[in-house]
């Protein structure tokens, strides 16, 4: 039912739950697991929801957002102090805080339906990598106009908006979103309920005011995943909450001590700025779905222009798996062109008077003229230029922060069982890549496809990819060339492939590449790893049961890694530490001191892990 409600601002969801009881709030988690059996019915501009047979509560969401506390109304008796208003308020998804501030965006006509495009810097957990492809930073393939940096929103009322040093403002409401998120770390995902998601919010929601826009999307990023965790989405992923909790914490603990070009990074942009581009001429690569837990839907389709540079059209809007399913056969509204996402992939566009977002997505304003042209083929230039590019260079790009594709030539090997399903495993330039799907649900093609790619092994093809970070090569497989015919290829994520495509297997026997050796296989940094997510689960509880359990240190120490034994037992004691009062009963627990611990964990692990990522890539070979 949750899908069927109209997203509510995060600043309405904190001030129901605010104004609740003690009594009240902690009836609050009941409330909204019995609200999610409840059937939603949409009448015109609002949504109506049966409590019972004589109680109904409304909720007037104009544009499908409510925005205000008043838009939310009960017919109980206790009503407007009841718990209903902050039960749905709740158990609704959570609205694009900064859609009112890009209104007046010129170059914003690509946004469907009339919402505005956003440079989201704290993309949402419960993104895959597939849904947050648009958002990346600039690359040096992207055009020099669109390397320039986004303006930053405005300072707060009365305040200056200095570059060079924090203002006060923005040091409050970096506290503010820092300790809400350390009281989310605390209690885990199993203790943090609907208050403490409120207060994250409400947090998110000054930080946004306060001119720090990454902080404020990131907190929200923190509240969905969650949620999805909470509510057992089949799109949750541990990992991806883990990388939310420490982009917020990291961002709100540097930006005090931040200056210049360091600060303004910090706190973000909160719209996209397009930027005239001239006239273009565009080849189709591909197009990916886009599914997120929040209730967006949709595809990106990616092409190149003549000098490789890489550029995107959306087309993102409310809805569900079967939105991201059918938009291959949905227009790219750009211009005069009639052209699909599906067509557009293997054609190509001739723009003139383009407008271009730093992240290289296209704008589609008044202005833009756009008509179809000839595509080319991917071992046909400009696309095999992007191809002929060493694998290493290509993961080190990616893993500096700008866009994570990789175009790689491949030899397929076959299916590996993993704990979270099999993927397929190839051999990329003498090194063993593993192959995952970029989305798992069943309404979209991708697990299918790679089932059917696996069962023919020795086949060679040309790939597109989105680098995994991890100590293994690892990739989430995007398109491919057509494995019956290499001058084709295939969306695997709306394109959906047959049996009768495949080749018939070459008698002889398949390469399976040697197992590469190296200290990334022998690192137990798995060890840190595993407590860092464990602590996004369970809590600080749960890390001070274990920390009687030394052979995880000892471990760490004697494959050579102290400083990561050094955070383990750091991360143990501030889990544990409780001090009494004068009475002897215990405080509340240090949650400063133990969001610290955590984050430089965190931290550590995801800097050794880029380091083992980029290691383990090294010795791929550009196939001739």
């Amino acid at each position: 039912m949750t899908t069927d409600l109209p997203s509510v601002a995060p600043a309405v969801t904190a001030e129901l739950v605010a104004a609740l009881s003690p009594r009240l709030r902690k009836r609050l988690d009941a409330g909204v697991a019995k609200l999610r059996a409840r059937p939603a019915v949409r009448e015109g501009d609002a949504v109506r929801i049966a409590l019972d047979d004589d109680t109904d509560i409304v909720l007037e969401a104009p544009g499908g957002t409510v925005t205000s506390a008043t838009a939310i109304r009960c017919g109980c008796l206790l009503a407007p102090d009841c718990l209903h208003r902050a039960v749905v308020a709740s158990a609704a998804p959570i609205a694009d805080d900064t859609a009112a501030d890009d209104a007046d965006d010129p170059y914003d006509a690509d946004a469907p339906d009339g919402r505005t495009a956003r440079e989201d810097e704290g993309t949402r957990p419960e993104q895959s990598r597939t849904e947050a492809a648009f958002d990346r930073q600039p690359t040096d393939r992207q055009p020099a106009a669109a390397d320039r940096p986004a303006p930053s929103p405005p300072a707060p009322p009365g305040e200056a908006d200095d570059h060079d040093a924090p203002t006060t403002g923005h040091m409050d409401a970096a506290r503010a979103v820092f300790d809400a998120t350390a009281a989310v770390l605390v209690a885990g995902t199993d203790g943090a309920g609907a208050v403490l998601q409120a207060e994250l919010l409400r947090a998110a929601h000054s930080a946004r005011l306060a001119g720090l826009p990454r902080a404020s999307a990131a907190a929200v990023s923190v509240v969905n995943g969650v949620r999805a965790a909470r509510t057992g989405d089949a799109g949750y992923r541990l990992a991806d909450l883990t990388g939310a909790l420490a982009d917020v914490l990291g961002v709100t603990h540097r930006l005090p001590r931040a200056t210049g070009a360091e600060l303004a990074g910090l706190r973000g942009s909160a719209r996209r700025p397009y930027r005239p581009d001239g006239s273009l001429r565009l080849y189709g690569l591909f197009s990916e779905p886009v599914l997120t837990a929040t209730g967006y839907a949709g595809a990106v389709t990616w092409t190149v222009d003549t000098d490789g540079r890489l550029y995107s059209v959306a087309d993102v809007a409310p809805g569900g798996a079967a939105r991201a399913a059918s938009a291959a056969g949905r227009t790219v509204r750009m211009g005069d062109t009639a052209l699909t996402h599906g067509e557009l992939s293997r054609a190509g566009l001739a723009v003139s008077g383009a407008t271009v977002s730093p992240t290289g997505r296209l704008g589609a304003g008044g202005t833009v003229r756009a008509v179809r042209a000839p595509g080319a083929a991917w071992r046909e230039e400009p696309s095999a230029g992007l191809w002929a590019e060493p694998v290493a260079e290509q993961v080190r790009r990616a893993l500096n922060g700008t866009h994570d594709l990789l175009f790689l030539d491949v030899t397929l090997i076959g299916a590996v069982r993993e704990a979270a399903g099999d993927c397929l495993l190839a051999d990329c330039g003498g090194v063993p890549v593993r192959l995952t799907t970029a989305h798992d649900d069943p309404a979209l093609p991708f697990r299918d496809n790679l089932r059917l790619l696996a069962a023919v092994p020795g086949t060679r093809l040309r790939v597109v990819a989105r680098l995994v970070p991890a100590p293994l090569p690892r990739a989430a497989l995007l398109a491919a060339e057509h494995p019956g015919d290499a001058a084709a290829r295939v969306n695997l994520g709306l394109d959906r492939l047959q049996r009768a495509d495949l080749p018939r297997l070459a008698p002889g026997p398949v390469p399976h590449p040697a197992a590469p050796a190296g200290v990334f296989e022998e690192a137990p940094l798995h060890l840190l790893r595993r407590r860092v997510q464990q602590a996004v689960s369970g809590g600080r509880r749960v890390l001070s049961l274990a920390r009687g359990d030394r052979g995880d240190g000892a471990r760490l120490r004697a494959a050579g890694l102290a400083t990561a034994a050094d955070l383990l037992d750091a991360l143990h004691a501030a889990a544990a530490v409780r001090a009494r009062d004068a009475f002897g009963r215990l405080l509340p627990a240090d949650t400063d001191r133990f969001a610290r611990a955590w984050l430089a964990a965190a931290v550590y692990t995801d800097t050794v892990e880029s380091a083992l990522c980029a290691h383990a890539w090294e010795k791929a070979a550009v196939p001739v």
